[in-house]
């Protein structure tokens, strides 16, 4: 008999090829991860040079006369301007408390909005963005008591809305009038907050789930069909199981001691002990007349000089079982299959 169960050794050669690829990609993450965090920021970031930064603005605006103070805690206020890249992040009654609190508030896309447009160059239509002229507007429509753009941009009491940021961004601040008109919206008095929430204002207003980027989520996805397709592989079946003819003959003694020392491995001696007990009774049945699966005690006993309790406690009983309780249960079985013999 060969054994076929995997055994601890096999299981790791098997699973150390998935297991590496799977560390190193964990790696790999993780360094990605700490290069992006250790960065000049991110997109609307007054100290970053990328295409979607706002470095070129925040300089316009402090060679204006404009202090840029960029802070994720913003508890000063007071006679400045407040703007908030992204409100959908921060508890509607702390940004309603900042806003009253500024002297004017300037909203990036908050999701108030009653519909959708494409970004595109579109005409002021109001006295508040005459200055400024024609702009990159877009994104979000809103309601309010001024309306610019084609209601992209509005104004109700010290608060402004627009639903597209892209004025603020070094990549098209030199475009139309986007730079007069950012200028105008932050640079109305001579302190700028630029509130970028902290991660306690992330976590508070998104799940886990939504905290974890897009690309992770197809990731775990597409691992998760590997997996699956791996499964399938691995347990396909070609067809019923054919038997051979070994290539050599094992003797007896050998495939019991095989499987004697499969047992003592594993520690189970007291699985051991029940298939002798089982072998033992599947053997004497037919010496006794007894049917498969009944209970030969009573027989054994009529046979023997045993009592039928104790031929029951021996055949039957499935308590625990060490080794050397294991080697005086074979003698013990080995001498009432002798006795029944004789008998």
């Amino acid at each position: 008999m060969t054994a076929v169960s995997p055994d601890a050794r096999r299981i790791w050669t098997a699973a150390r090829g998935p297991l590496l690829i799977g560390v190193v990609v964990l790696f790999a993450a993780i360094v990605i991860t700490l290069l992006r965090g250790s960065g000049e920021g991110g997109a609307l970031d007054p100290r970053s040079f990328r295409p979607e930064g706002s470095h070129a603005l925040a300089d316009l605006l402090e060679q204006n006369g404009v202090r840029v103070e960029l802070t994720d805690d913003a508890f000063s206020v007071e006679g400045a301007t407040l703007f908030v890249p992204q409100p959908n992040l921060i508890e509607p009654e702390r940004l309603a408390d900042l806003s009253r609190r500024a002297a004017a508030t300037v909203l990036l896309a908050p999701a108030t909005g009653v519909a959708r447009v494409e970004p595109e160059t579109r005409q002021p239509g109001c006295p508040l963005a005459d200055r400024a002229g024609a702009a990159t507007m877009g994104g979000f429509v809103y309601e309010g008591e001024q309306r610019c753009y084609d209601s992209t941009l509005v104004r109700t009491g010290s608060v402004t809305t627009l639903g597209y940021g892209g004025i603020f961004t070094n990549r098209d601040i030199d475009s139309e009038g986007n730079a007069a008109l950012a200028l105008s919206l932050l640079g109305q008095h001579e302190r700028l907050v630029w509130y970028v929430p902290s991660a306690a204002d992330r976590a508070q207003q998104k799940s886990l789930t939504d905290l974890i980027p897009d690309g992770w989520k197809f990731a775990a996805l597409q691992l998760g069909i590997a997996a699956v397709v791996i499964a399938l592989w691995r347990a396909r079946r070609l067809g019923r199981v054919v038997p051979e003819p070994l290539p050599v003959v094992v003797r007896a003694a050998e495939t019991v001691e095989g499987r004697a020392r499969l047992y003592r491995r594993s520690h189970a001696a007291s699985h051991a002990a029940a298939v002798l007990r089982q072998a033992t009774r599947d053997r004497l049945a037919p010496l006794l007349g007894v049917p498969p699966g009944d209970d030969p005690s009573e027989e054994i006993a009529r046979r023997t000089s045993r009592s039928a309790t104790s031929v029951r406690a021996l055949l039957y009983d499935d308590g625990p079982v060490d080794d050397r309780g294991l080697v005086a249960l074979a003698a013990e079985l080995d001498a009432v299959e002798n006795e029944v013999r004789k008998g």
